[in-house]
């Protein structure tokens, strides 16, 4: 590998900036060697180095994994943060690099009046996001970020550069489309962005004396709605004396109609209101961690939202937990078949133990019984929130006939497992 700053720039322990690019957003590494390539023959001459001499290959795009899959002790770091390209193409197809930030890209669409629903973080790369699902503000009406790719180039563990699409190592796609980076490194998407300009956002606080009950009001507004509104309510628990628990209704509305919006503000007597039009870009949200925090977090599909399963997920007290459902389904159910196996679902519930990771332990069995006591509601989980997933949670992601087939396109693009840190090993 060559040092030239105009080609592949590497970093190693006691450079400059390692410490900083040693680490993820939620875990400490220590590479042997930090690779940020500025092309796919960059990309490919790293993926051989690694496996040439047998070392772990993490690849990164944001860093936003909270497993810390972008990350690794004693290996090599393939850091996309040079592949960062936004280019519109004309009509509505944009190119962009697997290590652009969503944030950037919403920015560079938004004077072309094209979006593209992905997460709600401004910070998260592309690559992480797409490779997994992409569930956004917008995934009622234009359904998982995946759902917008049109085509992607690859860089497999041989060190070819394939493109993969409907029609070209259409076995590939189907894999990148929610199988995870387990089959190469996606260098950049071709994707297909929807015509969108303002949306209707909204934040509205209520408080959690009866928590249930406003939630189920919530899931009816959504359900009588439209697709083009999307929808979360948030659980938070209480922080101190001054900040009792509190519930938040998070609400993206595809349009410009406050009215759209304006029942979620009558569920019960509401603390605040927050109702704004604002170019897509502004709803992405900037995410931070407290110093020494690294949060616990898990995550289930919910095929419907019934009023027992709202009852079992808001009752058990959980001291520092965070609790969300969103609302999914519309367009995310009509998608294409893809590695992504969980269409219909109404709602994803995600639970959080806030704090650091010598708070978890004293908190698990309460955490654990949560979970367990909504098992007969749930089925299925999403690929990207998890922290420390177990067994049982991958296969959730994968059930077997997905699995199935992940594993048969492993075998014959990864055959001897180079890249090994992602959810699953297939």
């Amino acid at each position: 590998m060559t040092n030239d700053t105009l080609a592949t720039e590497i970093v190693r322990p006691g450079d400059e900036g390692y410490e900083r690019l040693s680490r993820t957003f939620a875990k400490e590494g220590a590479p042997a060697r930090i690779v940020r390539p500025r092309s796919a023959a960059g990309v490919a001459e790293a993926v051989g180095h690694a496996a040439r001499e047998g070392l772990v290959l993490s690849v990164r795009s944001g860093g936003h994994s909270a497993p810390g899959y972008g990350t690794n002790d004693g290996g090599v770091v393939i850091d996309l943060a040079h592949l960062d390209g936004v280019e519109v193409l004309g009509g509505d197809l944009v190119r962009i690099g697997a290590g652009a930030r969503w944030g950037e890209v919403a920015k560079a669409l938004a004077p072309h009046g094209l979006a593209i629903s992905s997460g709600d973080t401004d910070s998260v790369g592309v690559g992480g996001l797409m490779v997994g699902g992409g569930i956004g503000w917008l995934v009622r009406k234009y359904g998982l970020a995946l759902d917008h790719l049109v085509e992607a180039e690859v860089v497999t563990a041989a060190g070819e550069v394939l493109r993969a699409s409907a029609e070209e190592n259409a076995d590939l796609f189907w894999a990148i489309r929610g199988g995870g980076g387990e089959f190469g490194v996606v260098t950049s998407f071709l994707v297909r962005a929807r015509r969108e300009t303002t949306v209707t956002f909204a934040r509205v606080g209520y408080p959690a004396d009866d928590a249930a009950t406003l939630i189920k009001a919530w899931r009816d507004v959504v359900r009588a709605a439209g697709e083009e509104l999307t929808s979360s309510a948030h659980m938070y628990p209480a922080f101190g004396e001054d900040a009792p628990p509190a519930i938040m209704i998070l609400a993206v509305y595809a349009g410009d109609d406050p009215s759209v919006i304006e029942p979620l503000t009558r569920l019960g007597e509401s603390t605040f209101q927050d109702i704004s039009t604002v170019p897509y870009a502004e709803v992405l949200e900037s995410a931070e961690l407290p110093p020494g925090w690294r949060p616990m977090v898990r995550n289930r599909f919910v095929p419907v939202l019934t009023d027992e399963l709202i009852d079992a997920w808001v009752s058990p007290e959980v001291p520092m937990m965070f609790r969300e459902i969103r609302a999914i389904g519309g367009a995310m159910g009509r998608g294409e078949d893809t590695a992504f196996a969980h269409r219909d679902s109404e709602a994803m519930l995600l639970g959080v133990l806030l704090g650091a990771p010598d708070d978890h332990p004293a908190r698990l069995p309460a955490y654990d019984a949560l979970w367990e006591a909504v098992e007969p509601y749930v089925s299925g989980a999403y690929a990207n929130f998890f922290s420390d997933p177990r067994p049982t949670d991958v296969a959730a992601v994968y059930p077997p006939v997905t699995r199935t087939r992940l594993e048969s396109i492993k075998r014959a693009y990864d055959p001897t497992g180079v890249f090994s840190q992602n959810l699953a090993h297939f």
